[in-house]
């Protein structure tokens, strides 16, 4: 679908186009979902997203598909066996919160019934709409993440700052950031109102 309108930072390579056109910007309602995300997008701070992209995969190995509970247990041990591995980002600092940020996570969950309860409260249980004309009018931060990642540093997490979770909020749908002319923005703009926790 190469004439199909898009937004403009999927043009890189396939991979982009088709997270883009399927997953980017879906609101994202259970947990594994929520985690898998955290982990990439603090892996991803400092480098590019096609980059975050095309190590999925062995985020998904390294990482026991995202699963929490079993990141969370990972020893001093498992933080070396990574720090070896090529199909992730081999830095210790993002490492080391991914497994601190497990143990958070699953006392967030415990507390609210899941994640996705807590999460999803910072935008009253709806996708935000905007409506952006241009990619460069697509804030990289707002107050609303701001006000997120602060609450999480406060609950223990590290290595999620604004604009990581901003990120965050694109990628999983708290925020429809799809520019207005992109195929995808009625679509989840119409989806909106039925999301239900």
């Amino acid at each position: 679908m190469p004439d199909t309108p898009r937004c403009s930072w999927t043009m890189k390579n396939e991979r982009e186009i088709l997270y883009h056109d399927t997953e980017w910007g879906l609101p994202c309602l259970d947990d594994a979902g929520q985690f898998e995300f955290l982990v990439l997008e603090s892996a991803q701070a400092g480098l590019s997203w096609s980059t975050i992209l095309a190590k999925r995969e062995g985020y998904r190995k390294a990482f026991k598909g995202f699963d929490p509970s079993k990141v969370a247990r990972f020893t001093a041990r498992d933080v070396e066996r990574l720090l070896q591995d090529p199909g992730i980002v081999r830095n210790r600092r993002k490492i080391e919160a991914a497994i601190n940020n497990a143990g958070a996570f699953l006392t967030i969950a415990e507390e609210y019934g899941s994640f996705c309860k807590y999460i999803w409260q910072f935008v009253e249980g709806r996708p935000l709409v905007n409506a952006w004309r241009r990619g460069e009018d697509v804030p990289a931060v707002t107050p609303l993440a701001e006000t997120l990642a602060r609450d999480l540093k406060r609950r223990g997490f590290s290595f999620l700052g604004p604009t990581v979770m901003y990120a965050h909020m694109q990628a999983t749908g708290l925020v429809n950031d799809h520019l207005v002319h992109c195929f995808r923005y009625e679509e989840l703009a119409a989806r909106a109102a039925e999301v239900t926790l």
